[in-house]
């Protein structure tokens, strides 16, 4: 890869707070093209259960969920930082094709390339069924 993915590798705190809102604008986005681009193109993910590898396994995978993730809506916020990776906790809310909402929690665990694409993405989450009324991301 030749091209580089502001901001690089090492992180400082500025700079890891600005990749992490990047990831949280991109996300909110929706766009499974414009979010895969962020990855390696043999990117390693753990998503709950779920093992993918490869930039287009991720897409295929983000089109699956906003698919079944309806009105989804991501808050993240930067949990820690070392020279090329970034720990982060997050919780979006989203409800599925009967209505029901969720809030889902989780944490995610990044490492990143020398030119700023993230290599792997580790990511623990759990839902919870909430009322609409008791939403509180928007």
């Amino acid at each position: 890869m030749s091209n580089q993915r502001y901001p690089i590798p090492p992180f400082t705190l500025e700079t890891a707070k600005q990749k992490v809102q990047a990831a949280e604008d991109a996300w909110n986005s929706k766009d499974a093209d414009r979010v895969s681009l962020a990855y390696t193109f043999d990117t390693e993910w753990r998503n709950r259960s779920e093992f993918l590898k490869g930039r287009e396994e991720v897409k295929a995978f983000l089109i699956r969920k906003w698919d079944r993730e309806q009105d989804y809506k991501l808050k993240k916020e930067l949990w820690t930082f070392s020279e090329n990776r970034i720990g982060v906790r997050f919780e979006y809310e989203w409800h599925d094709h009967s209505g029901q909402w969720f809030r889902s929690y989780g944490n995610e665990m990044w490492e990143f390339d020398e030119n700023g694409y993230m290599d792997k993405r580790y990511a623990s989450i759990n839902d919870l069924a909430i009322k609409e009324v008791d939403r509180r991301v928007f």
